[in-house]
């Protein structure tokens, strides 16, 4: 009897398959949002010139980003709070502006890298100017924002998704040797060189960004508000067996999806560009310009549309945890699922900082710097954030009886210990 009653209670917790698409949801926009058009810039730049040097980080990278983000989605779930509104309760001014000035920073570079990426991919794509494109596409992604409640915005999100399986697709319109990329995913070989730690160090920095992990967990709070019935599982600890199973759900696919979509962008400008000499990939724009003459033109097509898809996926998060990020470290209304004439801040913080990312692309600055310059900035405050979320997420003052359980906190000081020798690394090799 007690069997058969386990056997129910199993049954009856378990999310139907029916309803999969339904339960994914900041897990999944998280991770295909680390796709956006400057970290397609990485991807390809590394897999130019490393070949397929660079895909046993795919491999390396996921379970420690997973860890990470399934415990900043239980930081929004149980306390009903993002990491910034957290801060702010719990630990001095300080540190929290210093934490949510440098990663806006980050932000505004990534935003004006990729705004400018989606404009210059939709130039290739039909023709025309880059500069008209990428206003066009910002304001579109603003207006979406504003106009939509969070719980129809979601949707078109999740659809957006699907851009990420232009890489997929264009795989299967060039030739790889598939026997070296397998070789090369499971047997790192690793150089101790100044410009491969630079590229590996990127790598990490590009998929593990503090952006996310304000972006997943103030999701996640965002999502119980407006679901009826659903209330911070430290209020409604009854409903945490179901709400962390589905976390765990969203954030695994979630995140191999991203890691999947990487391994593709590398092992497509490994097998393509790399074999033919051009190891000088600035932008994501240029990969699929490059990606033309040695590999069709529906390959370089394919990636330029993925370019776009993935940049109106990216704006959103990015704009958006700045947003959420200002908002809970001043105590201002959050959310996208309220109105803007009850959020003016939080609306006004995301309409500046997607003008703000606009503005740079009429700036003339160099892509390569920016786009390095933000990577030092999330490779250096990724390792001391995890630390204090690490804490936080181990204090039953914050956390409630849902502290880390033993096998997910150990993951998550490895991939704190990770981030950590990341940023030390970095800089050893600019300063060697």
């Amino acid at each position: 009897m007690a069997r058969s009653k386990r056997a129910r209670t199993k049954r009856s917790s378990a999310i139907p398959r029916k309803n999969l698409l339904a339960a994914l949801g900041p897990g999944l926009i998280t991770g295909a949002s680390d796709d956006d058009p400057s970290g397609i810039a990485t991807y390809s730049q590394v897999g130019a010139r490393y070949g397929f040097g660079m895909l046993w980080t795919m491999l390396f990278s996921y379970p420690l980003m997973v860890a990470i983000q399934e415990i900043c989605a239980r930081v929004g779930r149980v306390t009903g709070h993002g990491i910034a509104g957290n801060m702010r309760r719990q630990y001095p001014s300080p540190l929290l502006y210093s934490v949510v000035g440098l990663m806006v920073v980050a932000n505004l570079v990534n935003l004006g890298a990729d705004i400018g990426g989606m404009g210059a991919a939709m130039s290739l794509l039909v023709g025309g100017h880059a500069g008209i494109y990428a206003a066009a596409l910002a304001v579109v992604s603003l207006l979406l924002q504003v106009l939509l409640p969070y719980s129809k915005y979601v949707k078109v999100l999740k659809w957006l998704t699907i851009a990420l399986f232009a890489y997929v697709g264009t795989v299967f319109a060039v030739h790889i040797p598939w026997s070296d990329a397998l070789r090369s995913t499971v047997l790192p070989a690793i150089h101790f060189r100044k410009d491969y730690l630079t590229g590996l160090i990127a790598v990490l920095g590009t998929t593990i960004s503090p952006y996310l992990f304000f972006w997943q967990a103030s999701e996640e709070a965002e999502e119980e508000k407006v679901t009826p019935g659903e209330k911070p599982l430290k209020r409604a600890p009854e409903q945490g067996p179901k709400q962390l199973r589905r976390i765990r759900l969203d954030t695994y696919l979630g995140m191999a999806f991203s890691n999947l979509i990487a391994f593709f962008i590398i092992l497509t400008t490994g097998a393509t560009l790399h074999v033919h000499g051009m190891t000088n990939i600035a932008t994501a724009e240029q990969a699929a310009q490059a990606l033309r003459p040695v590999a069709g033109k529906f390959a370089s097509l394919l990636f330029s549309a993925g370019i776009v898809g993935t940049g109106l996926l990216s704006i959103p998060v990015l704009a958006g945890s700045a947003a959420y990020a200002i908002s809970e470290a001043m105590g201002w209304p959050t959310g996208l699922e309220r109105k803007p004439h009850r959020a003016k801040a939080f609306y006004g913080v995301l309409a500046v900082a997607t003008g703000l990312g606009l503005g740079m692309t009429f700036v003339h600055f160099d892509p390569i710097k920016a786009l390095f310059w933000s990577a030092v900035i999330n490779g250096v405050l990724a390792g001391p954030l995890m630390v204090v979320i690490m804490v936080m997420t181990s204090n039953p003052k914050i956390m409630g009886r849902f502290t880390l359980p033993r096998g997910l906190w150990i993951m998550g000081w490895l991939a704190t210990i990770a981030m950590l020798v990341a940023a030390a690394g970095m800089i050893f090799a600019q300063n060697s």
